[in-house]
């Protein structure tokens, strides 16, 4: 009797263990990402050169007068607005967008799938580029900015008024995606966007953009703006219909 005793019955222990295991289980998309940011923030703080790697930041940052018509065009016109997606200013933006990434980026990436997941991050971070270039197209300072498709993923998960599944094997954005205009009623939408909104602008107003660095925030804007819109060319169908929250 003390052995059963001293044993938690079949069905009771283990339902709870896995409600709470999604909350650390990131789907393999996102692992990937975050791993392939933190190993090119690695090789540049650790393996490269002054040098090597400012001739890295040339190739791979985002110059908007790279497209203003007084350069040449080269190949990285063209694979810069991606590959600046993947760079980071310093350890503390680094670490601030990896948990921003795993945050935002689970429960979409676990809804839409990883190659659709892989899309929405190429289209999030050329909207980003595309409004901090509109809004700046003579910028000589270089933006490494993957803080603009992340916030894709906020924009994203609005539109489903953050409303996360985790009673499945990986957490998931529940139910059915809201259109725009139920979005823009929603409270809890509004207020996390206009708050984020106010929060972007008030740390870029305290910049001088142009000076050596600062805050792109027209590039977390236009990221963000592009993940609420475009999330519908993206979304599947959920599997069960929740009722909105």
């Amino acid at each position: 009797m003390n052995e059963m005793t001293d044993r938690e019955p079949d069905g009771l222990v283990e339902p709870e263990a896995r409600r709470r295991e999604p909350l650390f289980n990131l789907p393999t998309i996102v692992v990937a990402m975050i791993a392939l940011c933190v190993a090119i923030h690695l090789v540049r703080v650790g393996l490269l050169t002054s040098e090597q790697d400012y001739g890295l930041i040339l190739r791979a940052a985002f110059f908007p007068a790279r497209y203003s018509g007084d350069y040449v065009t080269d190949i990285y016109a063209f694979t810069s607005p991606l590959t600046a997606s993947l760079l980071h200013g310093g350890w503390a933006h680094l670490i601030i967008n990896m948990v921003w990434l795993a945050i935002f980026g689970s429960p979409l990436a676990n809804r839409i799938g990883p190659v659709r997941f892989l899309l929405f991050w190429v289209l999030t971070a050329l909207g980003a580029d595309l409004l901090h270039f509109l809004a700046r197209p003579d910028e000589v300072v270089p933006m490494l900015c993957a803080s603009g498709a992340i916030a894709g993923k906020m924009g994203a998960a609005a539109r489903f008024c953050f409303r996360i599944d985790r009673s499945a094997e990986r957490p998931v954005f529940s139910g059915r995606r809201m259109s725009i205009v139920e979005t823009l009623m929603s409270r809890q939408s509004v207020t996390f966007l206009v708050v984020w909104l106010l929060i972007n602008v008030a740390a870029g107003v305290g910049f001088d953009f142009g000076g050596d660095g600062g805050i792109a925030w027209e590039a977390h804007i236009g990221g963000m703006l592009t993940g609420f819109l475009g999330i519908s060319l993206f979304d599947r169908a959920a599997p069960r219909d929740h009722p909105p929250a």
